[in-house]
C-alpha cells in the first residue's frame, strides 16, 4: 500500500466541502421567499452604484432556475443607454452578444432565455471580454470577501480570465447564499462585489 498524496487528500476535502456549500445553498435559494421583489432590491443596488454608473459597456446575465432574476431589470438597462451584454453558452464556453431589445431573447433549452439564433452571428453583435467595463456575475455561494463557487463547469471562470484587470467583477445573491468561507484555489477568482437584498459586501477583487 501506498500513502495518500496529502495534495490529493487536500483538494478532495475542498471538492468536497464546496459540494456541500452548494447543496446549502441551492436550498436555500430554492426556498427563498419573494424572490421577484429581493430581486428588484438587489437589481436597483446594483444600478446605483458608482460603478456601474460610470461603465459604458456592462454585461449582465440572465437569470436561470433560482438565481437572482435579472430579466425584469434588463428593458431598464438597456433603455439608459449603456451597451448591454449578454453572455450566452456554446460548447461549454461562453460567447457574448450585445443585447438591444428583449425582442432579440427565445427560449432555448430548458426555457432558458437567449438571443435568438438567427442573431448569433451578426458581426455588430459580437463583443468580446476585453470590451466589457463591468461584469455582473451569477454564483451558487459566496462569502463576504468575495469568494465564489458556481455550478462546478467552470463557464464563468473562464470567461473572468479574460477580462480586463480595471472591470469590476458584481456578484449578485440572496442573503441566504452568504456563508462564512467559500474554499478558494488559487485559480478561482475574488468577486470585486456582492450585492444582495441585505447589503453590498466589498470583495477582494483580483
Amino acid at each position: 500500500m501506498t500513502a495518500s498524496d496529502p495534495m490529493t487528500t487536500e483538494q478532495e476535502k475542498l471538492a468536497a466541502r464546496k459540494q456541500e456549500i452548494r447543496t446549502a445553498a441551492h436550498a436555500a435559494r430554492r426556498d427563498q421567499a419573494d424572490k421577484d421583489g429581493l430581486s428588484q432590491t438587489i437589481t436597483e443596488a446594483v444600478m446605483g452604484l458608482d460603478a456601474y454608473q460610470s461603465a459604458d459597456c456592462v454585461m449582465w446575465y440572465i437569470d436561470v432556475r433560482a438565481e437572482v432574476r435579472t430579466r425584469h431589470a434588463l428593458p431598464a438597462a438597456i433603455e439608459s443607454g449603456k451597451k448591454i451584454i449578454i453572455p450566452f453558452c456554446v460548447d461549454g464556453e461562453l460567447e457574448l452578444f450585445h443585447l438591444e431589445s428583449m425582442e432579440e431573447l427565445s427560449e432555448g433549452m430548458y426555457k432558458i432565455l437567449e438571443p435568438r439564433e438567427d442573431l448569433r452571428e451578426v458581426a455588430s453583435k459580437r463583443v468580446t471580454a476585453k470590451d466589457l467595463d463591468l461584469i455582473l456575475v451569477p454564483g451558487v455561494g459566496f462569502d463576504s470577501q468575495g469568494g465564489r463557487t458556481g455550478h462546478g463547469k467552470g463557464y464563468y471562470d473562464k470567461l473572468l480570465e479574460n477580462v480586463r484587470p480595471d472591470a469590476p467583477l458584481v456578484a449578485l445573491a440572496f442573503e441566504c447564499q452568504m456563508f462564512d468561507e467559500i474554499p478558494m484555489q488559487p485559480h478561482d477568482i475574488y468577486m470585486d462585489m456582492v450585492v444582495t437584498e441585505k447589503q453590498v459586501y466589498p470583495g477582494k477583487g483580483r
